[in-house]
Parts: structure tokens; sequence; C-alpha cells
């Protein structure tokens, strides 16, 4: 199948492209930085999803939003309307199979930074709008929302003993989640998965169940 990704220089995103690639699918990725994925199957466009010049792209078959920033000023241009403008741009035709959103805990806690939280919480109230609409293609769309994640992105809690002893004692699972897990996720709703549709997943190691009984 085609394939597009957004972020796919690093973190989830590039995860996400090697499993699709793995499984034998043709990735197209797009990225404001250069590709670091090497692989025949996979192209790479370098655009900014908000501002950026979009290629004509025929056949796209599953999308997946994932490119992201935090805290940026610009979360909600990039987060949001970027993944807008792709999904709009790329998904409401014949061939798509499934739209993918990658979101955040954080969509439904509120607990991170304010402009990112509501990137993230919109892109989920659109998710379920793209899901009605394109359910006429017999597309499933859905979105993820990890929790903790071990990127980069997240390099300046995980590197502080002190930040990372208060963020496992947050979780029923002491741990964060690996980008290759969050890649077998996004493959599993986009190719396993056919009947669940405008649904957010939450994956967060139990962060938003855990609970403290005080007597």
């Amino acid at each position: 199948m085609k394939i597009l990704i957004t972020g796919t220089s690093s973190g989830i995103g590039k995860a996400i492209a090697e499993k699709f690639l793995a499984c034998g699918h043709a990735v197209i990725g797009m990225d404001v930085a250069a590709a670091t994925v090497a692989h025949g199957a996979y192209s790479h466009i370098v655009t900014d999803v908000f501002s950026g010049e979009l290629p004509e792209i025929d056949g796209v078959e599953i999308l997946i939003n994932n490119a992201g920033v935090q805290d940026s000023g610009r979360d909600i241009d990039v987060n949001l309307k970027g993944s807008m403008r792709i999904t709009e741009k790329y998904a409401f035709q014949k061939d798509i199979k499934s739209v993918l959103f990658i979101a955040s805990a954080s969509a439904s806690t509120g607990a991170e930074f304010p402009e990112y939280a509501a990137s993230k919480g919109g892109m989920v109230a659109y998710m379920k709008n793209v899901a009605l609409r394109a359910a006429k293609f017999g597309a499933t769309v859905n979105s993820l929302s990890p929790g903790g994640v071990r990127t980069a992105l997240n390099a300046h809690v995980m590197n502080d003993p002190e930040l990372w002893a208060q963020i496992m004692n947050e979780t029923l699972l002491p741990k964060w989640a690996e980008p290759e897990e969050i890649a077998e996720w996004a493959y599993f709703m986009t190719v396993v998965n056919r009947s669940a549709t405008a649904q957010d997943i939450l994956i967060d190691n139990g962060e938003a169940a855990k609970s403290n009984f005080v007597w």
C-alpha cells in the first residue's frame, strides 16, 4: 500500500515509517528536516505541514498525521492546523483506507504545556469529524494518544533522575513507551483494524488510571 506519514525524520514518525517499510509497504515521508530513513521503498519530501508547499500525491491509502512540535509557539499551527491541511488535501479520495492522528494523553488530561494540550485536544475532535466524512470511502479514522514516550523530545526529564522518579511514580506500570511500540499500534489501527473508527486510543502505562487510596 501507499503510506503517507508526516514527521518521519525522528522519534515516533521515524519508527512508524520503518515499521511500514519492514512490512513491505511504500512510504512517503514529510518533514521539515532531511530524511533519516534509508530504504528503497521510501521517498522523502522536505516541507512544513502548516506553511510549506504540498505536492500532488495520488492514491494515498493510509495517512498518518504525526508531525508535531511542543512548547514552540507554533503548536496549534503545526500540530492542529498542519494536520488539518494535510488531511484535507490527501485523505478524501477513493483510495483512502485509513487515517490516523498521533495525538497525546494531554488531549484529555490537559496536563502539559497549554498550547500543546489545546492542539492535541483539537486534533482528537477533528479526528471524529474526519471519521464522519471519510466513512463514505469505507475508511477508518482514529487517533493514538500516547503518554510518555522515550524520544529525544523528552530528554529534559528522561536525563534528570529526580524528575524521572517523579514521573515513574505517576504511572501504574513504571515505564514509558518506546517509539517502536507506538509504531506497532499505528500499524494495527490502520492495517489490521477494519471496524474501530472515530476512536481515541490512550497508551499511557496507566497514568490516567493512577489512583492513590487514602484511608
